[in-house]
């Protein structure tokens, strides 16, 4: 699939994006460079990949990378805890964004990226477990047109439901040799 290019236009022209104007448009706030990193179709691939492989949140695939970006770092970092949640915040938007235009759907749940340090009064939230280091959860994604995998719940289900197969010698014995099918 194409990459999906969000431009700042384009951003502030959705229903949710219009609401950061502020993060926007603020020249402090790194978001060109949130803007390039997610214009990105390999992060983009892995951000599906992440969904529909990992089982896990969309922004999982590529927290880390996006994280490990000095300027984003930097002002995750800088102590002004209001500012860096509303660039998490839109930077949620923007996964929504793509994701949508990528033919996935929320689910209205929400996926562990990170477990939160004990606050400390000199230091900015951030994490002391998990994928990520400043982000704690983010929303999960549905394909539209259905998954090509059943997940394992799915397949426990129908493998609880199909009648008992009674083993014989032989299958046994394939069993104890590894041998089995």
């Amino acid at each position: 699939m194409p990459s999906i290019r969000i431009t700042r236009s384009v951003y502030l022209a959705d229903r949710q994006g219009i609401k950061f104007a502020d993060v926007v448009e603020d020249p402090a706030q790194p978001f060109d460079a949130v803007l390039a990193f997610f214009n990105n179709a390999d992060r983009q691939r892995r951000m599906e990949e992440s969904e529909l492989h990992h089982d896990r949140a969309a922004l999982a695939g590529v927290v880390r990378e996006l994280e490990s970006q000095p300027e984003i770092d930097q002002f995750l970092a800088s102590g002004d805890a209001s500012r860096a949640t509303r660039l998490r915040q839109s930077i949620g938007v923007l996964v929504r964004m793509i994701m949508e235009r990528r033919g996935w759907r929320k689910t209205g749940k929400k996926g562990s990226l990170g477990v939160r340090a004990p606050a400390r009064d000199d230091a900015p939230k951030h994490n002391c477990g998990g994928l990520a280091f400043w982000f704690v959860r983010a929303e999960r994604y549905a394909r539209i047109e259905g998954t090509p995998f059943p997940t394992v719940q799915e397949r426990c289900q129908e493998y609880q439901s199909r009648p008992a197969r009674k083993r014989t010698a032989k299958r046994r014995k394939r069993v104890r040799e590894g041998t089995a099918g």
